[in-house]
């Protein structure tokens, strides 16, 4: 009977104690998507993916990166939280012709070790102004000696030739390929896929804080961790054609608001557009000057409603609409993933213009053929006296009591008798007999 009871402890311990024992050997592999440009969102969800990573104590974090580049500041950020980060942290340039441009190398050469798929690139870490232009000379010179500082202790390990290129990204501009950022150790592995890479991964040794860390990932169960609604929306807000078409739209409803008050649907729309859009003016690159052109095209559709010119001034609006647009987005030097469609602008201003053509025709239309309202609605209509009617008098008019006057030199009026309206002098009517 003792050795049962002792069986049976043991079996319920074994029971319980086993998943611990599973889950603590079981090793887990957080994979980010960061598809799209370096923005404010895009630092929030790597930031929330390595926070994430601590606290499931996973083995290494792999950032799927594919990005143009972006804001050099936000990319120090994204840098500063990769590097603090208690978990490993691998950055893989990926899909297939994925690139690390720009930002996206600093990123890339930052990794705890860094990984790309085949036929993707890496470079052109060039910095440019807020608004895509070139730097002037002295300011050019302070903005690469300070990006080539600040990657230089994560490339310098790796050897002359890859710190030489590295720093040619900066200087010169130069992108290459997987293959010869491999060939020269920029980077350490070149992987078709994830489950490639963690293989690779297995028994690679990396530089933590803390000392040298052996990898293990064979085996390894992999979380992907994808980005919130809101991490998205304002990730999307950063496309110059979303926030170009969330201004016209906006813009659009608050004319429509203005022209048909009343209502509400419109102006708050309308609202709700140009807010969205006034966050991706603020994080994007643009001219300010594009501005004054567009607050001139508003300004035209106005006064077209208010004061009709037969579309002349909406003609005018639709121009400075385009101008402001291009200029808006599209300076001299902005990146091309950073400039809107021109033919989404042309299109967007021509459409605007059609759109309050057909609404100065319905209006106009409206104006000839206007139905009278009010009581000047009663010219012409037919009543009866309900007393005589000389200089003062009652009359009946669709159902309604009227003070009336008869006509001059027209017949006599006695109670009774059929009138027709001609004429209305504040609440009198001027009569006739019918």
């Amino acid at each position: 009977m003792k050795t049962v009871r002792i069986l049976l402890i043991t079996f319920t311990l074994l029971t319980f104690v086993a998943p611990v024992f599973a889950q603590g050997n079981s090793s887990t592999a957080v994979v980010l998507t960061a598809d799209g440009p370096i923005m404010p969102p895009m630092l929030e969800y790597i930031k929330r993916g390595i926070e994430r990573a601590e606290r499931v104590d996973a083995e290494v974090v792999i950032i799927e990166l594919n990005t143009p580049g972006g804001a050099v500041d936000t990319t120090l950020e994204i840098i500063s939280a990769m590097r603090a980060s208690e978990v490993p942290v691998v950055v893989y340039v990926s899909p297939r012709n994925a690139i690390a441009g720009s930002a996206g190398a600093m990123i890339t050469l930052a990794g705890h070790a860094s990984a790309m798929a085949p036929e993707t690139s890496i470079g052109a870490a060039s910095p440019i102004t807020s608004t895509g232009e070139n730097l002037n000379s002295t300011a050019d010179t302070k903005a690469k000696e300070i990006i080539k500082a600040s990657i230089r202790p994560y490339v310098t390990p790796r050897g002359e030739e890859a710190l030489t290129l590295a720093e040619s990204m900066i200087d010169d501009a130069i992108a290459v390929t997987a293959d010869e950022a491999l060939e020269v150790n920029l980077i350490d592995f070149i992987a078709d896929d994830t489950e490639d890479l963690l293989q690779a991964l297995n028994g690679f040794t990396v530089q933590m804080p803390t000392g040298e860390r052996t990898l293990k990932t064979e085996d390894i169960q992999t979380q992907a961790v994808n980005m919130s609604f809101i991490e998205a929306l304002l990730l999307l807000l950063t496309d110059p054609n979303i926030s170009f078409l969330l201004l016209a739209i906006g813009v659009q409803a608050i004319l429509i608001e203005i022209s048909t008050p009343g209502g509400w649907v419109a102006g708050f729309i309308g609202a709700v557009c140009l807010t969205l859009a006034t966050y991706g003016l603020g994080v994007l690159p643009i001219n300010w000057f594009g501005i004054i052109f567009l607050i001139i095209a508003f300004v035209l559709f106005i006064l077209d409603i208010k004061a009709a010119t037969h579309g002349a001034l909406t003609t005018a609006g639709v121009a400075s609409f385009i101008v402001g647009a291009l200029v808006l987005f599209n300076s001299p030097g902005t990146p091309e993933f950073q400039r809107v469609s021109v033919p989404l602008v042309v299109g967007t201003g021509i459409f605007i213009g059609l759109l309050f053509f057909a609404v100065l025709v319905f209006a106009l239309r409206a104006l000839r053929n206007a139905i009278q309202t009010g009581s000047e609605s009663l010219i012409g209509k037919t009543g009866t006296a309900k007393t005589s009617v000389k200089e003062a008098g009652q009359v009946q008019v669709e159902s309604e009591l009227w003070s009336a006057s008869k006509l001059k030199d027209s017949e006599s009026i006695s109670k009774g008798d059929l009138i027709e309206v001609v004429e209305v002098r504040g609440l009198r009517l001027i009569v006739k007999k019918k």
